[in-house]
This record gives structure tokens, C-alpha cells and sequence, in this order.
């Protein structure tokens, strides 16, 4: 019986089940690999790698930026992503003495933690501050949090009595030590800049940004503060219901505004060693799905918020969507630049995840685009101007 079911698997597999009767033969369609055709494909500067941080909420977002600077200008230009990185970790660590650490202290954030960056400190191209010291190539803040973390608990700890009488001054000596001093005045292209006439270079103006999510535990069409570990700005979501996110990423890349996304990577099928992420609708296609095409999940707005609810999805990556693919039986994908770096032999597709639109409707925790991305109609339900 055994070799019966093992003989009949391998048989399975060639597409030809040979039955008892030698004269009948059932033909079962061989599995496709995929095939994908460009439906859009939006400028974007080169992969990079994040090296050994959590820091992909400033790649992926400032990514993002740069192909918006090409949208506004024509030109492109490698911002600097640690000069983000830099003007973030310090209201971090204002946030966990605030709350007296009683909340995740962590190298982690989101796409609008960019965004306010850039508000509150303008931009500065990657020449200017790389963040890179002591002849480093690589990115490494495995010991910087750390520090921080440390110095912030012994003054919550000892309060009045503490021997760091100033943390903001040792977050700041960490951070200058660890990543370099921010340089006020710099050249590019032969003109000084200042971080914020550089801004006025790029046409980026941070107020055009906007986040939107999905889920049922607050009304649709109306802005809230999303309950997840790496909001810790408490920044502002707008709700709406998820054939209306779907919706607003086809028409916003089809008018050629890309996309920041923050989802939730943990699942088997994210893969980026194939440069895939689907999501199958039986558990047992899951390694099979990774290079041939299987049917998905109908992810439903009750079965996504359970997930959310019950932590299967949860905030743990943010990348960059730049273009739409579909494959040869016409299942739409996204094309997601990741920042674990280019390398076409540890990783698929260049550096880019083929994400289909049943994973992204199941594991996609918010997306972030400009306001003229959105569909006219949405906009005024979101009393957006």
C-alpha cells in the first residue's frame, strides 16, 4: 500500500495518473511557473542593503522619496537614509522617558516617522551624511540601541538622584559617536546647501503625504492612531475599507505615484530568496507556491482583522512598491523593492519581492502615498484637500 501511494504521488507530479484500466488516462495540467509581464514600472534609485539594523522604515520610505524627487524634478538623487535614522532615534528615546519606560524602545518605525523628519529637519543627499564611520561599509546598530536604552533606564530608574543628570545630551554623544555629527552646511553639485534649502531642491513637501490602513475596529473613512508596537509617534491612519486600499494602490501606480508599504513578512511565502510573496490557499502549496502558480486565499475584511487581532500579522517590515506585474493566467502583483540588498544569487527577482495582491490584501498593515494618489472620491470622504 505504501509503495502504491508513493508511486501514484510520483505519478501525480508528471501530470499523468495511470489508472487500472491501461486504456483510460486522466490528463491533470502540469504546475506553471511563473511568468510575469510589466504592467507598470515606476522609476526608482538602485537596492540597497540595511545591513544589521531595523532601519527599513527609513530605507524603504526614503526610497520613496527619491523617486518622488524624480517625479517633482527629473533628477536623481540618493538621499541619506541615517540622517533620518539620526533625527529619529532622539524623540524615540524622548517617547520612552516620557512614559517612563513603560513602552518598546527599539530600533524600529514607520513610514511617517520619515515624513516628519523631513518636516521637522529638511533632507540631506547620501554624500553629506552616510552615517558610516571609522572606514565602514556596512551598517550595523546592533550595540547603538543598546547604549541608548541603557542610559534611558538609569534615569527613569534613579529619577532626581540620577548620575546622568542630562540624557538628552548622552543620546545625543551615543548617536554622534555611533553614526557622525550632522553637518549643517554641505556641498552638492557644486552649490552649499542647508538641509532645508536642499528640501526645497527636491519640491518634497511633507504635508502632501498621507497613511492609509485598513481595519474594522474603527470606522471607515475616518483617521485614528494605529495600535502597534513601532507607532510610537502616534501617527494618524486613515481608515478605509480594503476593496477601496486595494483600489487606491492600481490607480495611484498607474498614475505613477509609488507607494511606501509596512507589512508583515513572517509568513513562509514571503520569500526573498525567490522574490515572491503569495499566499496559498492550502497550507500544503506553501513551498510549491514559491516558483509555481497556486490558487490563493479570498482574504476577507473578518478573516484580515482576525489576523491582525490575534498577532499573526503584525508591523514587521516596510518596503518600497514601485511598479505592477501580472502573471500568465492574469493575477495582479506588486513589484516591492526590499533593502536586503541586491545580490541576484542569495536573492530573487534583484532585490524586488513579486507580492500578489491576495497577500498584500491579507498582510499589508498600512501604505503611505502622496494625497494625489488617492481617487477624487476617496479624498473628499476623507475630507482631504
Amino acid at each position: 500500500m505504501k509503495k502504491i501511494f508513493i508511486a501514484a504521488i510520483l505519478a501525480f507530479s508528471t501530470g499523468l495518473f495511470a489508472q487500472e484500466d491501461t486504456t483510460t488516462t486522466v490528463n491533470i495540467p502540469s504546475a506553471e511557473k511563473y511568468h510575469f509581464t510589466t504592467i507598470v514600472d515606476i522609476e526608482a534609485s538602485e537596492v540597497k542593503s540595511q545591513g544589521n539594523t531595523g532601519t527599513c522604515w527609513s530605507y524603504s520610505t526614503s526610497s520613496f522619496i527619491e523617486s518622488e524627487i524624480f517625479r517633482n524634478t527629473g533628477k536623481h538623487i540618493d538621499i541619506s537614509e541615517m540622517y533620518n535614522v539620526r533625527n529619529t532615534y532622539p524623540k524615540k528615546a524622548w517617547n520612552y522617558v516620557m512614559r517612563q519606560g513603560k513602552i518598546q524602545f527599539s530600533e524600529g518605525g514607520l513610514a511617517h516617522d520619515v515624513i516628519q523628519s523631513v518636516q521637522s529637519y529638511g533632507l540631506v543627499p547620501e554624500s553629506a551624511y552616510t552615517g558610516l564611520l571609522n572606514g565602514a561599509t556596512k551598517h550595523d546598530h546592533s550595540k547603538i540601541v543598546p547604549k541608548l536604552k541603557k542610559v534611558l533606564d538609569i534615569y527613569i530608574k534613579n529619577d532626581k538622584n540620577s548620575s546622568i543628570p542630562n540624557w538628552k545630551v548622552a543620546v545625543d554623544s551615543i548617536l554622534d559617536a555611533s553614526l557622525g555629527k550632522i553637518t549643517h552646511n554641505f556641498f552638492f553639485e557644486g552649490v552649499m546647501y542647508t538641509p532645508e534649502s536642499f528640501l526645497a531642491l527636491t519640491k518634497i513637501k511633507a504635508t502632501d503625504y498621507i497613511t492609509l490602513t485598513s481595519f474594522t475596529h474603527q470606522p471607515y473613512n475616518t483617521p485614528f492612531v494605529l495600535n502597534i508596537p513601532d507607532n510610537f509617534s502616534n501617527g494618524i491612519f486613515y481608515n478605509v475599507e480594503l476593496n477601496s486600499l486595494v483600489d487606491v494602490m492600481n490607480n495611484a501606480l498607474k498614475k505613477g505615484y509609488s507607494i511606501a508599504l509596512d507589512c508583515d513578512v513572517s509568513e513562509k511565502t514571503f520569500s526573498g530568496k525567490y522574490g515572491i510573496a503569495v499566499s496559498p490557499n492550502d497550507v500544503l502549496d506553501n513551498k510549491k507556491a514559491l516558483e509555481y502558480i497556486v490558487e490563493e486565499k479570498d482574504i476577507t475584511e473578518d478573516f484580515r482583522q482576525a489576523e491582525y487581532e490575534n498577532y499573526n500579522t503584525t508591523d514587521d517590515h516596510l518596503m518600497h512598491v514601485t511598479g505592477m506585474l501580472k502573471d500568465q493566467k492574469g493575477t495582479i502583483y506588486y513589484k516591492v523593492k526590499n533593502s536586503w540588498g541586491p545580490d541576484s544569487k542569495r536573492i530573487g527577482n534583484g532585490g524586488y519581492i513579486y507580492m500578489s495582491e491576495a497577500y498584500f490584501r491579507f498582510k499589508t498593515i498600512s501604505i503611505l502615498l502622496h494625497k494625489d494618489g488617492l481617487p477624487k472620491k476617496l479624498k473628499k470622504k476623507l475630507n482631504i484637500s
